[in-house]
Order: structure tokens, then C-alpha cells, then sequence
């Protein structure tokens, strides 16, 4: 089975498994786990920032953000298709009683103009009935938007005007290993601005658990409450940090080879009857295409039963991912059994009467 579903499926390799196995280990929760410290203390270092506080998941490294940087009844501010917005079970509401400003934009990308334009001019005759907008939220890459990266002068644009509009900012940069490959831009400037980020190891890296949250040392002492008050606390967390951190050091630079992986496979899905995609627009891992003469959910279960393994996107969208278990062939591969797919179901369209 060739599984593109996410970069989230990958197993640990030989090597990071024995470093693993050897790994120092104490209680986290206590603060005495050195390779859990030694974890945070580097993704601080290769961000900018001064901390840094391990969690066992993205969502909650989003979560906790959120809840610390915010009171009950404030409002965020992020792209429609944010993964905070629609990935992540409405948690905001849910955990911290926040609502959601969408702000549109081509590709998960919004504008500093369109930022302005969600915030309303203060006027002592128009009474205040919105939640106080108190948090931007920005993701990079976009998932939903198909793995794209925020160009350089728009993510700042939209820094200063969150600025200027005394809103706090926040970094989903679950993939920002994978932004900073593809932009040629180190993590710490695509980080330089927020007052929050929040990385992902089990996705593009490889490892098989975990994400952390950076920022100052006062917000990721408060971001501590809240990890242990969403029940994150973590005891010998050391042998899954471990993982993380041979990851960060072994697995970064390798992600140009799922980025040519991505750019393969959706090549090869634009020479297929039937499937309609924008290969020039693959800039990372993430492959979004659609199925054209048949739901998405029949196109991947026939897919699955020829032995790919992919994601259904609404009614007719698909998602496919590269990562560090899909090599060249597999892509071939995948190419040509979805091509056989394809020929299949046009043959029974042209059988019906």
C-alpha cells in the first residue's frame, strides 16, 4: 500500500529508533526530563525565541496558544480555511469561548488590507457589540490552501498592520520546516514577528510524536497552565522527544525530496483523464486535485482497493501528501494505479446506456 493520506502516516526510521531506545528520561511534568529540555531549548534556538513547551499534539499547541493569548469572549482573527478554524474540532469555542473573524484570500493567504477591513473603525455613537478582536492567526504552509507558503512581503505586511491595530499575533507553522525549504528562508525569519509559534514533528519530520510552542519566557510559562489544564502533562516523555529532536537535526534538509515528490505525482496526475490540477501550483508536499467524473469518496475507496492510499476533500476534492516513507517509484507507481482507476471508470461510463 502506498499511503499518501498525510506525512502524519510515517514511521520511525532504524536510526531515529535506536536513538529513541537510548534516551535519557525523567518526569516532564516535574520539569526533569533532559531530552524533553534539550528538545525545547533547540526549537527555541532554531525559531528565535527565548522558550519553548513540548505538547503531543499541533491542535494543542494551537490550542494552548489561543487560551493564553486570549479571554473568554474574545475573537480571533484568521483565513476562512485556517486549519484552527475548520480542522480542529471548534476548540476555539469549545476550550477558550472564542469566535472566529474569517478573513478571505487565494491560497490560505490574506492581505493586510483585508485585515484592516474585518476590524471596525471605533465611533463613540456605534456601541460595541463585537468580541473584542485580540489574536491574528497565521498558517505556513496552508494545508487546506493546498501547501503554500506566505510570500515575504504579505506575511509582513500583515504583521505590521496587526501591529498597528494592537493585535497579538500567532504563528501555525505546523509545516514551517517545509515553508522554509521552499522559500530558502531560515525558520527564524519566517517566525520573526509573532508572539507565538507552534512547530510539528510527526508531520513532514518524520518523528512519531509531538509538536512544541515557542514564544517569551513569560508567555511559555503561562502556556504551561494551560497544557496541563487541557490534561498535556507529560511523564518519560524523553523516548518520543528524542525522535523529535534526531528529527530536527537528520530530517529537515531532506524535505526537498518530498517537495519533488509532490511536484512528480502531480504531473503525473495532470496527464489523466478525469482529474483536473494545477501542477505549477505545488510549491511543498501537499497535492490537491479533483475528481472530475466521480465523488471523491468512490474515487479513494477504488483507489485504496488498487493499493493508494489517499484523502477525501469535500465532494469531489482529493488530498495527497509526499513524505519521508514515499520515495520516486512509489510516486510512479501511484501514478499509474490511479491512471488505471481512471481508464476503469471511463470504460463503465462508456458501457452505460
Amino acid at each position: 500500500m502506498i499511503d499518501l493520506r498525510s506525512d502524519t502516516v510515517t514511521r520511525p526510521t532504524p536510526a531515529m529508533r535506536a536513538v529513541m531506545a537510548a534516551a535519557e528520561v525523567g518526569d516532564d511534568v516535574y520539569a526533569d526530563d533532559p531530552t524533553v529540555r534539550a528538545l525545547e531549548e533547540r526549537t527555541a534556538e532554531l525559531l528565535g525565541y527565548e522558550a519553548a513547551v513540548y505538547m503531543p499534539s499541533g491542535t494543542m499547541t494551537n490550542q494552548v496558544a489561543l487560551r493564553a493569548h486570549t479571554e473568554c469572549g474574545d475573537a480571533i482573527l484568521c483565513h476562512s480555511h485556517a486549519h484552527i478554524a475548520v480542522l480542529e474540532r471548534g476548540a476555539p469555542a469549545a476550550l477558550s469561548g472564542l469566535s472566529i473573524i474569517p478573513l478571505a484570500g487565494a491560497g490560505g493567504v490574506f492581505s493586510a488590507a483585508a485585515l484592516e477591513a474585518a476590524i471596525p473603525s471605533a465611533h463613540p455613537f456605534i456601541p460595541a457589540v463585537q468580541a473584542p478582536p485580540r489574536l491574528v492567526c497565521i498558517e505556513n504552509t496552508h494545508n487546506v490552501g493546498g501547501g503554500t507558503v506566505w510570500p515575504l512581503a504579505t506575511l509582513q505586511e500583515v504583521i505590521e498592520a496587526a501591529r498597528r491595530l494592537g493585535l497579538r499575533l500567532h504563528l501555525d507553522g505546523a509545516r514551517l520546516w517545509n515553508a522554509s525549504v521552499a522559500s530558502m528562508t531560515s525558520e527564524a525569519d519566517l517566525a520573526a514577528g509573532f508572539d507565538s509559534v507552534s512547530v510539528c514533528f510527526s508531520k513532514g519530520l518524520g518523528a512519531p510524536v509531538g509538536s512544541a510552542l515557542a514564544g517569551s519566557a513569560a508567555f511559555i510559562a503561562r502556556a504551561r497552565r494551560f497544557r496541563a489544564l487541557f490534561g498535556g502533562g507529560l511523564r518519560q516523555a524523553g523516548l518520543i522527544a528524542a525522535g523529535a529532536l534526531f528529527a530536527l537535526d537528520h530530517h529537515r534538509e531532506r524535505l526537498r525530496e518530498d517537495h519533488a515528490n509532490a511536484q512528480r505525482l502531480a504531473s503525473g496526475l495532470a496527464g489523466i483523464d478525469g482529474i483536473a490540477i494545477n501542477a505549477d501550483a505545488i510549491v511543498t508536499n501537499i497535492v490537491r486535485f479533483q475528481v472530475e467524473t466521480m465523488t471523491a469518496g468512490q474515487f479513494v475507496d477504488r483507489c485504496h482497493a488498487a493499493g493508494v492510499f489517499l484523502l477525501p476533500s469535500g465532494t469531489n476534492g482529493v488530498r495527497a501528501l509526499t513524505h519521508l516513507d514515499v520515495s520516486e517509484t512509489d510516486v510512479d507507481l501511484a501514478v499509474e494505479r490511479i491512471g488505471s482507476v481512471m481508464s476503469e471508470a471511463g470504460r463503465m461510463i462508456e458501457a452505460m446506456p
